[in-house]
């Protein structure tokens, strides 16, 4: 389980989404959530699943990976479903059995509804991680807040922490699989017992695992200020990003996206 997080994970590549400007693609993510967001019906997620897809094929990221991303928090997608159930009206499924007769057509829909919702926006998300790596990503948010500067906001500081905090999933995931191995290698069992048992169990992993995180914490803190790391005042960009022909034709494909899904909403 723990191999299949790709959270924060970049996947380098020269696809055109790679070489799209980073701050572009977190405008269109956002766009993208929103629509997500917008839509009323199976018809406007279909409209959204087709443009994802497209997204994903362009990417040249594996499918495979991006679905590998989603397997992580099926538990979360499985509660959700299954709480919607309950929440649905109409026509019964099972009239004729009592201990089932709570179940009906609406509470599957709405089910089935929210899963959809769920799995785009895990896919569309990650897609811009899979996509960027984070310094770009960091340089990228840094920009997109810049008027918050004039509010007295640390945006250079708040960016470098979300760069910093995502760019250390991957080494987290790494520690964690070294530790879970390690302590197995010593005999420890995991996998059988009840629920009390297991989380029990996880206590050695959790203890060196957090040690860890700090370690690496202060060795970063300590790597920053020997090379007088001040934030960002007084300082020089690597890349001036400005936006392409290639930024400009995929706004157009996700405002027309928007505006067919609204049309959807309307009309159906």
């Amino acid at each position: 389980m723990i191999k299949d997080i790709t959270l924060g994970q970049f996947f380098p590549g020269d696809s055109v989404i790679h070489k799209m400007d980073p701050r572009m693609k977190i405008i269109l993510t956002v766009v993208f959530v929103a629509i997500i967001f917008v839509v009323k019906n199976f018809l406007g997620f279909a409209v959204a699943a087709i443009f994802l897809a497209s997204a994903v094929l362009i990417s040249k990221i594996p499918v495979r990976t991006v679905l590998k991303g989603i397997k992580p928090l099926l538990f979360i997608i499985i509660f959700t479903a299954f709480f919607n159930v309950f929440y649905g009206t109409g026509v019964k499924v099972f009239p004729d059995i009592s201990w089932l007769s709570w179940l009906t057509y609406g509470g599957l829909e709405r089910a089935v509804f929210m899963v959809i919702r769920i799995v785009l926006l895990i896919i569309g998300t990650s897609l811009m991680t899979y996509t960027t790596s984070p310094v770009m990503l960091s340089d990228a948010i840094e920009r997109l807040l810049s008027p918050l500067k004039h509010l007295k906001v640390p945006v250079h500081e708040l960016s470098m922490m979300m760069t910093i905090a995502m760019r250390f999933i991957p080494t987290l995931i790494d520690e964690t699989e070294k530790i879970t191995n390690a302590q197995k290698a010593r005999g420890a069992d995991f996998e059988t017992g009840n629920i009390i048992r297991r989380a029990k169990a996880l206590i050695p992993i959790l203890i060196p695992l957090i040690v860890s995180a700090f370690r690496r914490a202060e060795e970063l803190a300590d790597a920053m200020e020997c090379r007088c790391y001040n934030g960002g005042d007084g300082r020089t960009r690597y890349k001036i990003y400005n936006f392409s022909l290639r930024d400009y034709i995929a706004s157009i494909i996700m405002l027309a996206v928007l505006a067919i899904v609204i049309v959807i909403n309307i009309f159906f």
